[in-house]
């Protein structure tokens, strides 16, 4: 461990609000008509900055040893990467009964 971190109850609150705009500005982006394929991708770049945020504030990765870091980001990479291998088994398959 590198040592204890205390966060103040002012950057907390900051962090707080900056998720708080975050979120409002997802739902104010659900009203706006994007394109098709770019609404999913602005979602999940908005979802993906929150996430980055709390993991680390809130989880204190951002004070703690480098490698937990290197923990979390090696199982994010564990995990697309069996995700993606299951995708390049599922996305050419044939329809066994093609009438339906």
């Amino acid at each position: 461990m590198s040592g204890h971190h205390i966060s103040s109850a002012k950057f907390l609150w900051g962090i707080g609000f900056a998720l708080f705009v975050l979120t409002f500005i997802t739902v104010a982006v659900t009203w706006m008509h994007i394109p098709a394929p770019w609404n999913v991708v602005v979602a999940i770049g908005l979802a993906a900055i929150k996430a980055t945020i709390v993991a680390a504030f809130f989880m204190n990765l951002y004070w703690d040893s480098k490698y937990n870091l290197m923990l979390l980001v090696m199982s994010f990479v564990f995990f697309f990467l069996m995700i993606g291998i299951t995708l390049l088994d599922t996305l050419f398959r044939n329809d066994p009964v093609p009438a339906f």
